[in-house]
């Protein structure tokens, strides 16, 4: 193993001149996709859970 390692050099924090900029740099500005179904999803289970003791509270009161 060698007494002196040579120090690795820090990433380039801007692209070189005359290369192309990166080709996924725009972003859009908004909240991914899979949280307004997550959000639907959630929304549709309460609906239904509280639909279900509904009918539970209503067959109860009927005995």
């Amino acid at each position: 193993m060698p007494d002196q390692t040579i120090p690795a050099a820090p990433p380039p924090s801007e692209p070189l001149p005359g290369t192309a900029p990166a080709a996924r740099t725009y972003k859009e500005q908004k909240p991914p996709r899979g949280l307004y179904v997550r959000v639907f999803i959630y929304v549709v289970a309460t609906h239904v859970l509280l639909a279900f003791m509904s009918f539970l509270v209503i067959v109860a009161k009927s005995r």
